[in-house]
């Protein structure tokens, strides 16, 4: 259940004014003792009442004492920065509920000069009844509303200038790669059949040199041998 607004007025009846006292002064001392443990600050308190032959202070004497040496050892011009009393406390809130009613006046008037002007667009009609005031809010709010539509096609404007001005990424060179691949598999191939003809050429460069050396060697005819037919030296006549 939510709690109804308190209105700020002076209690007439005597019981009730009371009553309210003592419900408000114990709520402010908590708040002022959960102030001071929470956040760790120097505060006092000090109440004078008609119900009371004594004003009652918090935390106590010594510590009011306290509070209040310190306040006057500050210069004149910070003690009196932040102070308010009722008056000017009552100025300030004044100021900020004048202040928020002419910004909702403002906005209430512009929802229906738009709301005025929506109607005779939908209809079609001419403004036969519509005063001077009502005419010239109309003029001023149109008038704002094609700022903002200027405004936001300069804005696009900007932005599709500077990215049709951005360089193109070059394409994907894709022959090239394609060319590479094949000169490397060419190369591995050649290197491969380089060296299975130097292999094939060895033991016939052996025999070859013990033939002219005049050494004795009991060795079969290599190039009758048919397991040679891929060597370096293929020759169908000797088979």
């Amino acid at each position: 259940m939510t709690r109804k607004k308190v209105k700020l007025a002076f209690i007439v009846n005597d019981s009730a004014r009371k009553a309210t006292f003592k419900k408000r002064k114990k709520g402010l001392l908590k708040k002022v003792d959960e102030l001071s443990t929470l956040c760790g600050i120097d505060a006092c308190a000090i109440i004078y009442s008609p119900y009371d032959p004594q004003p009652e202070v918090w935390p106590s004497p010594l510590g009011v004492q306290q509070v209040l040496s310190k306040f006057r050892r500050m210069p004149e011009m910070e003690q009196s920065k932040k102070m308010v009393n009722q008056e000017s406390f009552l100025r300030q809130r004044i100021a900020k509920a004048t202040e928020q009613l002419k910004k909702q006046t403002k906005e209430n008037r512009e929802k229906e000069m738009t709301q005025l002007m929506f109607q005779y667009l939908g209809e079609g009609n001419i403004m036969h009844n519509v005063n001077m005031l009502d005419l010239n809010d109309l003029a001023y709010l149109i008038d704002q509303y094609l700022k903002d539509i200027n405004r936001r096609i300069e804005l696009l404007t900007r932005e599709s200038q500077s990215q049709s001005q951005l360089p193109m990424p070059p394409p994907p060179v894709v022959k090239d790669e394609v060319a590479n691949v094949e000169e490397e598999g060419q190369g591995s191939h050649a290197q491969q059949g380089l060296n299975i003809n130097m292999d094939s050429m060895q033991p016939k460069e052996n025999w070859f040199v013990n033939l002219m050396s005049g050494a004795n060697v009991d060795q079969p005819h290599v190039f009758g041998d048919a397991n040679q037919q891929s060597g370096f030296w293929p020759n169908t006549f000797f088979h």
